[in-house]
């Protein structure tokens, strides 16, 4: 076969082509989430800046939150130590870019899981921790007790949110008018609302604060942890650590009584701690993944009632986030 200059030319622009687009592939479809942070040795986690219940740290730098738990419990998962987590704070506009670029593993971020999101982002929403919705609170003195009698009001909500959509659509589905006044951060969107600038704050109902909240729920938010698309093995295990905690509470399993299960001859009691079946190591983790978990953190509901719920000062009722057997529907597919 006889080269020329022309023919070796067009060969050498087809394998840097080829070449260019599996660089491409790797750097918006990573797989290796896990091994890369085996080997750093500890979980990334995109958590919210400051959101009482969810996740904010003290003077410290000490890190809580329902958020921050269940990166601790992924962390615990891995490596039988929670914390190996690193919380890495993200604003709203940058969270989705800062996991697409691989500054953090995963997002544990009150993140309002929908259809665009995957979509347009390439990223995936494993299951959901929180089941929330959106709603409006106001001065006790306006005496409004309906968001249909909020017509010509000015709202504050943050930019770059589902917040933000939901209360577009509310309005205009109303037929009613309003003046929104947005801002990037939450803590901005607060200031707004307290200093006046605005006489209606619209979020999502897990953020009470003082002031009047109003019964109507005007959008779904099912909040997820968020991770990567084309990255199973990762994908697997964020979404089976949430599973886990769900499937003890529903046990009766808990972080004070995990050593007693651990001599159980329940077959689903079995299953989850791993004394039977080797459901850890399909996981790439060790057979008493779930146990460690359990053990560091908790189950589901106990992360859930000393975050926001019984035994913090938010009190938030269960709602929809109680177990399904328990009137609400938060529900986790068997270990089995």
């Amino acid at each position: 076969m006889k080269w020329t200059f022309r023919g070796g030319l067009l060969i050498g622009l087809a394998v840097a082509v080829a070449v260019a687009a599996t660089a491409i592939t790797y750097e918006r479809y990573d797989t290796r989430t896990l091994k890369r942070t085996i080997r750093r040795g500890e979980v990334l986690c995109g958590v919210n800046t400051g959101l009482p219940g969810f996740s904010i740290p003290d003077d410290k730098g000490n890190w809580t939150g329902f958020d921050v738990d269940f990166c601790r419990a992924v962390a615990a998962a891995i490596f039988d130590d929670p914390k190996k987590a690193k919380f890495v704070p993200l604003d709203a506009n940058e969270r989705f870019k800062e996991l697409q670029s691989r500054k953090v593993d995963i997002l544990s971020r009150n993140s309002t899981w929908s259809m665009s999101r995957e979509t347009s982002y390439d990223l995936y929403f494993p299951a959901v921790a929180y089941y929330d919705g959106a709603g409006f609170m106001l001065p006790r003195a306006r005496n409004i007790d309906s968001a249909l009698d909020l017509d010509g009001s000015k709202v504050c909500v943050q930019s770059e949110t589902t917040t933000q959509l939901n209360l577009a659509d509310y309005f205009r589905a109303n037929n009613m008018k309003y003046q929104e006044m947005k801002f990037a951060k939450l803590d901005e969107v607060i200031k707004a609302y307290d200093s006046g600038q605005c006489d209606t704050f619209t979020a999502m109902r897990s953020k009470p604060r003082d002031h009047v909240i109003l019964p109507d729920v005007i959008s779904k938010e099912p909040l997820a942890p968020v991770v990567r698309q084309r990255d199973d093995d990762w994908m697997m295990i964020v979404k089976w650590t949430l599973y886990a905690m769900i499937n003890a509470e529903e046990l009766g399993i808990t972080s004070k009584n995990i050593d007693e299960a651990l001599k159980s001859k329940k077959p689903d009691v079995m299953r989850l701690v791993g004394t039977e079946g080797a459901y850890g190591e399909a996981l790439g983790l060790t057979r008493d993944w779930a146990v460690r978990i359990i053990r560091h953190v908790g189950n589901y509901g106990e992360i859930y009632e000393r975050n926001v719920g019984s035994g913090s000062k938010l009190k938030i009722p269960r709602g929809l986030n109680q177990l399904w057997s328990a009137g609400g529907i938060q529900y986790a597919p068997p270990i089995r």
